[in-house]
């Protein structure tokens, strides 16, 4: 009988990886789906939290009103705050603060705090954004919206499926992105709308990439033996990263695409 399992009957070793190759794909379709929910609650938390903040920040009643904003819209006292002092810098900073805080300490942090933290940082952004509802018609934030998740899905699903590597545009579009980073910063000062075009269109050229070469970093950082806690962390993390390629995705495409108020 030994020597019968040593010499093996035909076709039951590729059984054997058939099944263990099986088991991996299930694995991996399950973390990439706990990525993407992650992902796609992060954004309805965003999304809930703009729209809040701007029905809260403005107002069609006068008696409720405590100023006006440029463009004539009357504002409450919570949107006098949001739009028109200080704190709008704080509104700002914050996501970025919170990203930066996330990214280190999410190693030493449970699954639980994590996900806190990472709900917690979407619907800061949310309100952030919450200032595009007064530049931008709400049907062309709503068509934008489903072009970019045309383009975000079709670009991460090229990420997931290419046989191809492509880990090599990460330097390049790093570079494209600082440079973004760069040329947003100094047009705070010039308003300039020509470098406000080029920047939107590089901006979706970069984060397009970026779509995808995350999707493929995400699905290369699945390991079958990682602990529930360690495989928790990496979708996390998988998901703030596509998140915010489609949120930056998404409001270079409303930049270049939007129709104003």
């Amino acid at each position: 009988m030994s020597d019968l399992r040593n010499q093996g009957f035909p076709g039951a070793q590729p059984t054997v990886a058939r099944s263990a190759s099986h088991e991996i794909d299930e694995g991996l379709r399950a973390y990439m789906l706990r990525v993407y929910n992650y992902m796609a609650i992060g954004l309805g938390i965003t999304g809930i939290a703009a729209y809040g903040a701007f029905m809260m920040a403005v107002t069609s009643d006068p008696g409720l009103s405590v100023g006006q904003l440029a463009n004539g819209t009357m504002v409450t006292s919570f949107g006098a705050m949001l739009f028109n002092s200080p704190l709008k810098w704080v509104v700002m900073l914050a996501p970025l603060g919170l990203v930066f805080f996330l990214s280190a300490k999410i190693s030493t942090m449970s699954v639980s705090s994590a996900q806190i933290a990472f709900w917690v940082f979407a619907a800061l952004m949310g309100i952030s954004l919450s200032s595009i509802f007064l530049v931008y018609t709400s049907t062309s934030i709503t068509r934008v919206f489903f072009i970019t998740s045309a383009a975000f899905g079709a670009l991460s699903l090229y990420g997931y499926t290419t046989k191809k590597d492509i880990s090599g545009w990460g330097s390049f579009l790093f570079m494209g992105l600082i440079g973004i980073i760069i040329a947003s910063v100094v047009n705070i000062f010039l308003g300039s709308t020509a470098l406000t075009f080029a920047i939107s269109v590089i901006g979706v050229l970069v984060f397009a990439g970026l779509t995808a070469y995350d999707t493929q970093q995400i699905k290369e950082m699945y390991y079958e033996g990682d602990s529930a806690t360690a495989s928790g962390r990496k979708a996390i993390m998988g998901a703030l990263r596509l998140y915010l390629d489609f949120i930056n995705m998404f409001i270079m495409l409303l930049s270049l695409f939007g129709n104003r108020n």
